[in-house]
């Protein structure tokens, strides 16, 4: 059995799609669980740089 990993990108889509579906639909809990989906892959603010 492999095991697969999404990339950032597909993860931070799939948030994307989800907060866009939440917000056409007034479902609020779908918009900020999408919102948390793309909040998770950006990378924070405090992390050291690669040169």
């Amino acid at each position: 059995m492999t095991d697969r990993v999404k990339s950032t990108s597909a993860t931070e889509a799939e948030g994307s799609v989800k907060e866009a579906i939440g917000k056409l639909t007034g479902d609020a809990g779908v918009e900020a669980e999408g919102k948390a989906q793309k909040r998770q892959v950006q990378p924070s603010k405090a992390a050291p740089r690669s040169k």
